[in-house]
C-alpha cells in the first residue's frame, strides 16, 4: 500500500459517491450515508455521511452537515464539518463555517463566522490545482 497522500476526492472515497451533475437542480433536503459530489444547484439542507465535494459553479442554499468537505462553489447557509474542510480559491461561503480543521486558499470568500473546533489555526494556502479540479 502506498503512503502517497490522496489529494483527489475519488482517490479518498470508499464505495460509490452520490452525484448531482452540472446543470441539475434539486429542491429539498439531501441525506446520503457516503460521499456526495455536487456540481449543480441545491435548495435545501443536507446530511452527508462522507465527504462533500462542491464543484466550482455549483450552488447550495441551506445548511449542510458533512464528515469532511472540499468547497469550490457557493454556499448560502451554514456548513458544519466534523473533520476537515478545504475552501478553494473559487469558493464563496455566505454563512457560518465550523470544522475540526480549516484550510482556506488565498482568494476564497467567506462572509460569516469561522470556527475551528480543534483550536488549531486556520491554514492558508496558495491554490496550485487547475480551476476545473475538485
Amino acid at each position: 500500500m502506498s503512503d502517497t497522500p490522496r489529494r483527489r476526492l475519488l482517490d479518498r472515497v470508499r464505495g460509490t459517491p452520490s452525484l448531482l451533475a452540472a446543470n441539475s437542480r434539486l429542491v429539498g433536503d439531501i441525506e446520503t450515508p457516503g460521499a456526495l459530489i455536487a456540481s449543480g444547484h441545491v435548495q435545501g439542507d443536507g446530511q452527508v455521511g462522507g465527504e462533500l465535494a462542491l464543484s466550482a459553479g455549483a450552488h447550495w442554499h441551506g445548511e449542510v452537515h458533512a464528515l469532511s468537505a472540499v468547497i469550490a462553489g457557493t454556499i448560502s447557509g451554514a456548513i458544519l464539518v466534523s473533520e476537515k474542510i478545504e475552501i478553494a480559491a473559487t469558493a464563496v461561503i455566505r454563512g457560518r463555517v465550523s470544522a475540526r480543521r480549516i484550510a482556506m486558499a488565498r482568494g476564497a470568500t467567506v462572509e460569516g463566522e469561522l470556527t475551528v473546533t480543534s483550536g488549531e489555526p486556520i491554514v492558508e494556502f496558495e491554490e496550485k490545482r487547475g480551476r476545473s479540479s475538485t
